[in-house]
């Protein structure tokens, strides 16, 4: 029913005395505001609406999930700088959405020595580089140690090419999507002895799921170059005894080196 009296009753309670006092409009209550006015060009006339800019800077704040793509195609026989542009350019898992840099690798292509972690961490990621911060340091003491460093003679690179996201630990899925480009590194470089720094490291390149405690002390091998195993220099860092046990691995590599070429 309208709420508006109609002008004939209005006129009787009038003569009645009576005051109407209407309430107001129920669209009052609902009505929207108006319309800011369009911008004008300089002749006067409306300009043209631009698309609304909540929506677009929603849609910049909330990329998509990135495109997986497979792992490029004929990775054993790649050429050195064909493998390092298929792993600049690789989608092939998850790790590719929250990367800065793919790390290589960096060192002596004619090194005798190749040292292989586990994934890069955070700096590894920001430079590109394996093995730089802290544990790189202690890394790069223990070769000097030895008479060697990162340039000359020694090769450095990882199982994994991305950082994994908050340094979590390497999943299944992201190794075997690696493990022939390593594979391929290895097989270009030809080292005389791999030393394999960490857990992951160490168990992707042995096929085990041994701790490294246990495997400490011997020789192994992978594409029938040499391997010995150690701990992490970023372990080391958190467990200053076991330093000892890391140098002793790293004698025992350096005596299968000179056997080889003796």
């Amino acid at each position: 029913m309208s709420l508006q009296l109609d002008q004939r009753r209005r006129a009787m309670l009038a003569e009645m005395g009576i005051r109407v006092v209407e309430p107001p409009h129920r669209a009052a209550e609902v009505a929207t505001p108006s319309p800011r006015p369009s911008a004008r060009r300089a002749d006067g006339n409306p300009a043209p609406a631009g698309p609304p800019r909540a929506v677009e800077a929603v849609a910049r704040e909330r990329p998509g999930p990135a495109a997986l793509e497979p792992r490029p195609a004929g990775v054993e026989l790649m050429s050195w700088d064909e493998l390092a542009q298929a792993v600049a350019g690789c989608r092939a898992c998850k790790l590719c959405a929250g990367r800065r840099n793919t790390v290589f690798g960096v060192g002596d292509a004619q090194a005798d020595w190749l040292i292989v972690g586990e994934a890069p961490g955070e700096n590894e990621d920001l430079q590109g580089e394996p093995f730089v911060g802290p544990a790189g340091q202690l890394l790069d003491n223990m070769l000097k140690a030895l008479g060697l460093d990162r340039r000359h003679k020694v090769y450095i690179a990882n199982v994994l090419k991305c950082r994994p996201p908050g340094n979590r630990n390497p999943q299944p899925e992201e190794v075997a999507q690696c493990e022939p480009f390593l594979r391929r590194q290895v097989q270009l470089l030809q080292p005389r002895i791999i030393l394999a720094m960490g857990r992951f490291a160490v168990q992707s390149l042995l096929g085990t799921t041994e701790p490294i405690g246990k495997l400490r002390g011997r020789a192994y091998q992978y594409l029938g170059v040499p391997v010995v195993v150690t701990y992490h220099p970023a372990y080391l860092l958190r467990n200053l005894p076991d330093k000892a046990k890391a140098w002793a691995d790293l004698c025992l590599a350096q005596a299968l080196v000179r056997d080889q070429q003796a």
